[in-house]
């Protein structure tokens, strides 16, 4: 049999080509023909032609975005998470062999839990979907501030130089981080007609000083502004053609701006300032509490809903272009899962396969670079030893990271971003929570591992 397949995650880094080859390897061992289209960081990626679709006896979308599904009406589709694929790929293949045709869609995630699993997972992938837009643009900016501030903290300050232009340049990126943000939330709920309110939502919560949590409403709004206004507005067939043009943008926009001016601004920019004044407060205890929570749930699910939520109140941090210890604590968790398999399969050889050997050579790489779902495989295969582990491990390297003060002035590259003047504070101090999270996360995986037979 013939399937051609879409994997998809909010970052399009890791679970994107991970799901991709798993879902190749399963194909294979079962006799079947694969396709996929990876749709990553880069874009989309040995892409599905108009042949491949003719000939698909099934197809699976692996996917926590939203993508275009218009194409494969009239093929039997099964949908599900990149996790779903990585840990499955056997079972998502037969149930796509098993599916019937059309506009009967099977939701695999619907399957396994329940009800309850769409509606749920619709609201995570309409906010993913913003989220994998707007994380290039917080690298971005948030890379270029950092190469500002190797020249000196305040050294953008003078007019004219090249710390100056990286601040702007840099700063100008992170401008369009909750536009962005809002308008593919909006987007992911409404399509394109979603585009216009939700872009505009942003920026007016960005000048209303609510943030990211005014972002993520304006989001949510326009979405569902532009839906209503579908069902309410119908227009002879001979005018249709306006409401893509003319209602729905002139409409939503006016709507939403209105809602975010008079009525939830206030209260949501009350919230967004009580939580950055709790942040900047935040000393002794309180904080290391802070970052050992953060750490657990970097590790929870490695690169799943909880991890993205602590990642993306991370990045929320430096937002205002201040170096943050919050994003300081998620990075150093998030870097831990996979540093610690990795010294895990060194010290304990006998306790892993060859296979999973070289796997674990591979992560020290992918934990360097702050990739946490390069330890996916090792806790799909062995959840119980390998998650409370890893949670462990994260929650002591996220609480050193608090304790010892250190900052983060860029939301993303590993120890890459490390040698960068004045990107980290307290360098000495966070490389060595990074190492001593690992060992614990290593040490209590190496001792509650079996011996393979």
């Amino acid at each position: 049999m013939k399937i051609i397949a879409v994997t998809s995650c909010p970052t399009g880094i890791a679970h994107t080509y991970m799901a991709a080859e798993a879902l190749q390897i399963a194909a294979k061992e079962m006799g079947h023909e694969m396709k996929v289209e990876t749709q990553g960081s880069v874009g989309a990626e040995n892409v599905i032609t108009e042949a491949d679709l003719q000939s698909a006896d099934a197809v699976i979308l692996a996917i926590d975005t939203n993508i275009d599904k218009s194409r494969f009406q009239g093929i039997p589709v099964v949908e599900a998470s990149v996790k779903d694929a990585i840990k499955d790929a056997k079972g998502l293949i037969t149930k796509a062999l098993a599916a019937k045709p059309v506009s009967a869609r099977v939701d695999y995630a619907e399957e396994m839990n329940g009800n309850g699993g769409k509606s749920k997972s619709g609201i995570y992938k309409h906010l993913m979907t913003g989220v994998s837009f707007m994380i290039p643009f917080v690298v971005a900016g948030g890379l270029l501030i950092a190469f500002s501030f190797a020249f000196g903290i305040h050294a953008a300050d003078e007019e004219g130089t090249l710390a100056a232009a990286l601040m702007t340049i840099g700063g100008s990126a992170f401008g369009l981080m909750v536009p962005i943000l809002a308008g593919y939330i909006a987007y992911s709920i409404a399509d394109r007609p979603g585009i216009v309110p939700g872009m505009v939502g942003g920026i007016i919560a960005n000048s209303l000083g609510t943030g990211f949590l005014g972002g993520l409403i304006a989001g949510f709004l326009a979405g569902y502004v532009i839906l209503a206004i579908r069902k309410v507005i119908k227009l002879p067939k001979s005018f249709e053609g306006l409401m893509p043009v003319l209602i729905l943008p002139v409409i939503s926009t006016l709507v939403v701006g209105l809602i975010l001016i008079f009525v939830l601004g206030g209260p949501v920019k009350s919230i967004n300032d009580a939580m950055l004044a709790w942040l900047d407060g935040m000393s002794g205890a309180n904080a290391v509490v802070l970052g050992g929570i953060l750490g657990i749930m970097m590790a929870a699910d490695m690169g799943g809903p909880i991890n993205k939520a602590a990642y993306t109140f991370g990045a929320a941090t430096i937002a205002q272009g201040e170096p943050s210890g919050v994003m300081a604590a998620v990075m150093a968790a998030g870097m831990v899962p996979p540093l610690a398999i990795a010294l895990s399969t060194v010290l304990a050889k006998n306790k892993y396969t060859l296979e999973e050997r070289e796997a674990g050579k591979a992560n020290w790489a992918l934990g360097a670079s702050f990739i946490t779902e390069g330890a996916i495989p090792f806790a799909a295969a062995d959840p119980l030893r390998v998650i409370p582990s890893m949670m462990v491990g994260s929650a002591v390297a996220g609480a050193l990271s608090m304790l010892f003060g250190a900052t983060l002035a860029v939301p993303h590259g590993g120890i890459f971003v490390l040698p960068i003047p004045n990107a980290v504070g307290n360098l000495p101090m966070y490389i060595l929570a990074i190492v001593v999270g690992s060992a614990v996360g290593g040490l209590m995986l190496t001792a509650l591992k079996k011996k393979k037979a």
